[in-house]
């Protein structure tokens, strides 16, 4: 047998860093509204729970032990007669409690020491902090209290020498681990005992089923398999990617939290899934008219103008063609009256009649808008620009104000329209936030 390959940590940073996460959010949230330790309640969070087919958000701990009812499971799935109370989501108060979490943080460590991962999972850098709380364990279990005490809600802890290392102690002990308060720690000094023994590699941070399967393809099995493979395979297979998941794979992470990443947005984008199929291609063209109008607001707010606009069609499942995707390229712009022409164009020009359920629409390669730059086209009156101009910036300005229903057109009035229903959504599930039961 060869040697086993291991890494010298001797240069390696040493950080103490944490990733928190609020177990079951979503129904320890409803849990906690409700007056109920989260640990004890029955609740499933379902988005659209009138349909068989509704999906599981999230679950509580107990029902996840007792019926096997966890985020991804159907309505149909769920046993009948199960002790389960099926709630529908109330994103906008999730959100709500995710900045209130946030705050208990900023009480312990700067903003600059805070990455917010996800809305239910959070990294902090408490190197420069947990001395002045006695240990790293006495300040985990300070903030785990002030959470539980203020708003009643169970957090789970993972720590580490870096980032990677304090997710994968939460994700595969601390989330399980109510003996040690769901506090757990690794470090590079566990890596052999902890990280190695992984499988399958999909449950590794970082590592999603197409890539488990090309990594599969090399007879690497295991994240010790990744570990002793050959580095300059895998960087030929895969690139810097394989380089990271190299080290990765010896529990390496090099990134700190106080680096800063802005992405910088490629696209903007709104998908709908229709809540039946929708047969009249006059309908479709209101849903289409309603997101490029929705999709132009938020172009508009972040200052650019768009060169190439999207459409992508769904169509039901119950008709043998898939649908199409189609773009163009266009003059930059940032009208909603132009921008509504052209992805109505793609339709009539590509539509073949059949039921349609999903409607995509995306705006892409974008440019600054300068002050006077109207994007004026010689073959419209100059007036007109203007004018048009002046429209969208007034009903921005309303809209901004009063809501995004403060003003619509007439169509999305009619049977079809969309666009009151997603503005009762958030996160593409319902906002629970000024909505009326139907």
């Amino acid at each position: 047998m060869s040697d086993i390959f291991t890494i010298d940590y001797v240069d390696e940073k040493k950080r103490q860093v944490i990733c928190v996460d609020a177990k079951s959010f979503f129904a320890s949230v409803e849990a906690a509204e409700r007056g109920q330790n989260p640990l004890e309640a029955r609740i499933a969070v379902v988005s659209k729970p009138e349909n068989k087919g509704g999906l599981v958000l999230a679950s509580s701990p107990r029902i996840k032990e007792e019926y096997g009812v966890q985020t991804g499971t159907r309505i149909y799935e769920i046993p009948p007669g199960a002790d389960i109370e099926i709630v529908e989501p109330r994103m906008a108060l999730y959100v709500e409690r995710n900045l209130d979490i946030q705050r208990i943080f900023k009480r312990y460590v700067q903003e600059e020491d805070i990455l917010v991962y996800s809305i239910d999972e959070s990294f902090l850098d408490i190197t420069k902090y947990h001395h002045l709380f006695g240990s790293p364990y006495r300040m985990m279990r300070k903030i785990q209290r002030d959470v539980w005490k203020e708003l009643g809600l169970v957090l789970t802890i993972g720590m580490g020498d870096n980032p990677l290392l304090a997710k994968l102690a939460l994700d595969h002990d601390a989330k399980h681990d109510a003996l040690n308060h769901f506090i757990s720690v690794w470090h590079y000094t566990d890596v052999q005992e902890k990280v190695w023994p992984i499988k399958p590699l999909s449950k590794f941070w970082g590592i999603g089923h197409r890539m488990e399967r090309a990594l599969n393809r090399l007879g690497i099995q295991s994240i010790y398999d990744l570990s002793q493979y050959d580095l300059k395979q895998l960087k030929k297979e895969f690139g810097v990617i394989g380089e990271q998941l190299f080290f990765h794979a010896h529990g390496v992470d090099r990134s700190e939290i106080s680096d800063k990443y802005t992405p910088k947005s490629t696209s903007f984008s709104r998908n709908q899934i229709l809540n039946t199929d929708y047969v009249k291609k006059t309908d479709v063209e209101i849903v289409i008219r309603e997101m490029t109008d929705e999709n132009a607001v938020r172009m508009r707010k972040h200052g650019f103008v768009t060169s190439r606009v999207g459409l992508y069609i769904g169509y039901s499942k119950n008709v043998p063609e898939d649908g199409f995707s189609k773009h163009m390229t266009i003059d930059p712009t940032d009208s909603s009256k132009k921008l509504k022409e052209y992805l109505l164009l793609i339709f009539g020009r590509h539509y073949e009649g059949y039921p349609v359920r999903t409607v995509n629409i995306t705006f892409g390669h974008f440019e600054k808008k300068q002050n006077l730059d109207m994007q004026l086209n010689l073959f419209e009156p100059v007036e007109e620009n203007i004018k048009g101009e002046h429209l969208d910036q007034t009903v921005d300005k309303m809209r901004r104000k009063y809501g995004y229903t403060s003003i619509l057109h007439a169509s999305s009035l009619m049977d079809g329209a969309m666009a009151k229903y997603r503005a009762t959504l958030l996160g593409g599930h319902r906002s629970g936030k000024g909505e009326k039961n139907e």
